[in-house]
């Protein structure tokens, strides 16, 4: 079995041949590599959305990562779960399409989702969604019920870019690295940013994940595999405000939601306050809280077995 060293120069590499590593670092037994696959589902003409599938059975659960991520960061937990998967890669991430007004918000990604989910996994049993992920089912889950029977929410609210809150880089973590330099002269120096950003995580874990997440330019620098550096398209709440990352807007959009719904934090992170949760609670009173302890803002990430205790106690208990 090899690792992220010998992939490095290869732009060809085998994105699923490290999944022994992901079970390493969780201390679960690793049987063979399971049956894993890439696939592209078109959501307007030439528009393709990426996603990773796991299984060949209908799909049970769907997973929208994070801004500045890709599929992959749910490796640990679809591995973990066993279960039949879809994780896409948003717009302006990974290897799905990129958009010419660079409009990468809630509001576009539910629209191209609600096309993807549709056709790759129609009756899956939850959707489960991270920061811009976690924000894009929100509205996926008000405007397409048919398609979120169940709706899990990581580490994100409406209130999420609240201009009157700051936080630390560190406190930011890798999502700071969107802040960054847009190329590396290596893609050493890239995964060293990136480790020193995620310190509840294994060394081992953060390099597979940023080799995931970058790609060698021809001049032999390296970037990252996301759309999100310069100036970012404005609208798409539908009412004309703002810029994509004022999420306030999805509040409404909150009190539609009519699925089962679970709001997982990271008991570490800054991201959600305790007072975004009351609101939350106030338009969608049944909603079911919970905190994992150690985690950061990438639950998935930080204490996969964590979450994958939640989502199978949510989602599939008898």
């Amino acid at each position: 079995m090899s690792g992220v060293e010998s992939m490095i120069e290869d732009d060809d590499y085998d994105e699923f041949g490290l999944l022994h590593e992901n079970a390493e670092e969780m201390g679960i037994p690793f049987p063979g590599r399971p049956e894993v696959s890439r696939g592209f589902v078109e959501v307007e003409p030439g528009r393709r959305l990426s996603y990773i599938r796991w299984g060949s059975a209908e799909p049970e659960l769907v997973f929208l990562h994070g801004g500045a991520q890709n599929a992959h960061t749910w490796d640990y937990v679809a591995l973990a779960l066993g279960r039949p998967a879809v994780a896409f890669d948003l717009p302006g991430h990974g290897h799905s399409y990129r958009r010419e007004d660079r409009d990468y918000g809630p509001w576009r990604n539910a629209e191209a989702l609600a096309v993807a989910v549709a056709a790759v996994a129609p009756s899956a049993a939850v959707v489960v969604g991270m920061s811009l992920g976690g924000a894009t089912t929100i509205r996926l889950a008000a405007i397409r019920p048919d398609l979120c029977r169940r709706v899990v929410i990581v580490d994100v609210t409406p209130q999420v870019g609240d201009s009157s809150r700051s936080m630390t880089t560190a406190e930011r973590g890798t999502v700071a690295l969107v802040g960054g330099p847009p190329t590396y002269s290596s893609f050493e120096e890239m995964a060293q940013a990136a480790i020193a950003l995620s310190p509840r995580r294994a060394p081992s874990g953060v390099r597979r994940g940023v080799r995931h997440n970058a790609m060698r330019l021809p001049d032999g620098r390296w970037t990252w595999r996301y759309d999100l550096f310069g100036p970012r398209g404005t609208g798409g709440t539908g009412d004309g405000g703002g810029k994509w990352p004022d999420f306030t807007a999805l509040w409404a959009d909150v009190e539609r939601i009519t699925a089962p719904t679970m709001l997982v934090r990271g008991g570490e992170s800054k991201f959600v306050h305790d007072s975004d949760v009351e609101e939350f609670r106030r338009r969608l009173p049944t909603l079911r809280h919970e905190v994992v302890d150690g985690a950061g803002h990438a639950v998935q990430s930080d204490r996969p077995l964590e979450l994958v205790a939640l989502i199978r106690d949510f989602a599939f208990a008898s």
